[in-house]
């Protein structure tokens, strides 16, 4: 296997129509996590991956199984909860900008806990996100056995801090989200969230501060996007788009630059796709955009 993503993935419910969800009258639905995100784009691209978590053993549950392995994911790996549902969050969108609603506590996803991945063969590349860490305790001890102690080597273990201040705050998370990020062979954050989880200014602050991550990339939203490798920093402007929904946007960055990174890309060329796939995410409504065309992956991929 290419990839292994671990998260929790749930519905997204979100108005068919403009308007804020408080007058919608009809909504429409979708799947969306984080790691589900990354593993649908890497399938598309032709990665072999998968993903694992739980779900409920419900309507939801059976509807992420669905979505997912129509999209190429090897779906192998999810366990099924009879006690807990599968989690679900609202979009409502509004002049400032799409505010998230979760209801995703006591999900099926909040109960993982070490020992989740025993017995699975290690891939060569084991995905996980600061969301999962923020679930639970347990799901945090998960996130410390797989990306710390390496229970899954030799893989490598990329990280995405996806702080998400619903769940947790900038007191407890930053601290963790740091030390996690740290130790990972691929640590992605957005300067945004740096600033406020670390009040960091630039790229390089947070290159300093996470001295221990193999290779960092710091997104800087619709400017440009500064990657680290031991003494090497490259910068990739972000290419111009009309945004129509913002939301996984950075889960298809991370998916492109990885599957760069798989392909023995440079850093410039993982950016250049990274950006590729953000571009499509922010002009589709929804999480999940439709990939570039093979041809277009292979021509930014060889143009070291």
């Amino acid at each position: 296997m290419d990839v292994l993503c671990l998260g929790e993935s749930m519905i997204v419910l979100a108005p068919t129509a403009a308007g804020p969800l408080r007058t919608a009258v009809d909504l429409q639905a979708g799947v969306a996590g984080a790691e589900s995100n990354v593993a649908v784009a890497l399938a598309r691209l032709g990665a072999d991956a998968a993903w694992h978590g739980k779900v409920g053993d419900d309507p939801f549950g059976l509807r992420v199984r669905d979505v997912l392995a129509e999209s190429g994911v090897d779906c192998s790996g999810i366990r099924t909860d009879a006690e807990r549902p599968t989690g679900v969050y609202f979009k409502d969108p509004g002049p400032e900008g799409t505010t998230v609603h979760y209801y995703r506590r006591g999900s099926a996803a909040s109960t993982m806990a070490p020992g989740h991945l025993d017995g699975v063969r290690a891939p060569r590349l084991l995905h996980l996100s600061g969301i999962t860490p923020a679930l639970s305790r347990s799901c945090a001890a998960l996130v410390e056995e797989l990306l710390v102690e390496r229970a899954l080597a030799p893989a490598l273990v990329s990280f995405d801090v996806n702080y998400r201040p619903a769940l947790w705050p900038v007191a407890e998370a930053g601290p963790v989200l740091a030390r996690l990020a740290d130790r990972a062979d691929i640590a992605f954050v957005g300067l945004d969230e740096a600033q406020t989880l670390w009040g960091v200014e630039t790229a390089d602050d947070v290159r300093k501060l996470l001295p221990g991550a193999g290779v960092l990339v710091v997104k800087d939203g619709g400017n440009g996007v500064t990657a680290f490798a031991g003494e090497e920093r490259v910068y990739s402007p972000a290419e111009p788009v009309a945004v129509v929904e913002p939301v996984g946007a950075g889960d298809a960055f991370a998916a492109g630059f990885l599957y760069g990174r798989l392909q023995n890309a440079s850093l410039e060329a993982s950016m250049r796709l990274g950006h590729r796939l953000a571009a499509g995410a922010l002009q589709t409504v929804g999480d999940l955009a439709p990939p570039p065309p093979p041809e277009t992956v292979r021509a930014i991929l060889e143009d070291q």
